[in-house]
Formats: C-alpha cells, structure tokens, sequence
C-alpha cells in the first residue's frame, strides 16, 4: 500500500508511522458503519502479519480472513503473532 502511495504522489516513500495511523482510522470508521464497508481486514503489516490494532484485535481479522479461505498461522512461543500463510499468492498489483 505505501508503494502504491508513494507512485500515486510521485514522491519516493510514504512514512510508515503515518501510514499506519491512517490505515488505524479507516479500519475503525468502517468497523463502525453498517453499510459501505471497507474491508480494511484484508490489509495486512508486513510479511503478512495481522494487526492487532484493528477492531477486536487479531481475532475479528482473523476471523474475517478466514471466511474468505484465508489459513492463519500463529508464530512464536511467548509473543505469539499471526500471519496469513502463503499471503504473496492473494496480493493485488496497483
């Protein structure tokens, strides 16, 4: 998504800080309408991981990408974290 950001706005990178902060706001303004939804669910951090910034954390995301076939993986012992497994193989090109 900030690739697609920076080329859009011909500049060389977006701030990922910042990026993240937006992508937070429209997460939570979708999750709050009835109609008109974003599927923000299906915007992932890096190397697939899900965000546990989301509404409901990691398990309303991983619940909605598992509706659509999506297989999550959980990695770690302590500080588990979860990511889409094979996540390359649904990612859209701008």
């Amino acid at each position: 998504m900030r690739d697609y950001l920076a080329k859009k706005n011909n500049v060389d990178f977006t701030d990922p800080m910042t990026t993240g902060i937006f992508v937070s706001i429209v997460a939570w303004a979708s999750y709050q309408r009835d109609e008109d939804i974003t599927p923000y669910w299906r915007t992932l951090k890096s190397y697939g991981e899900l965000n546990a910034k989301y509404p409901e954390a990691i398990e309303l995301q991983k619940r909605l990408l598992e509706e659509e076939g999506h297989t999550i993986i959980a990695k770690g012992t302590k500080n588990i974290k979860y990511y889409v497994k094979d996540f390359e193989d649904s990612l859209i090109e701008f």
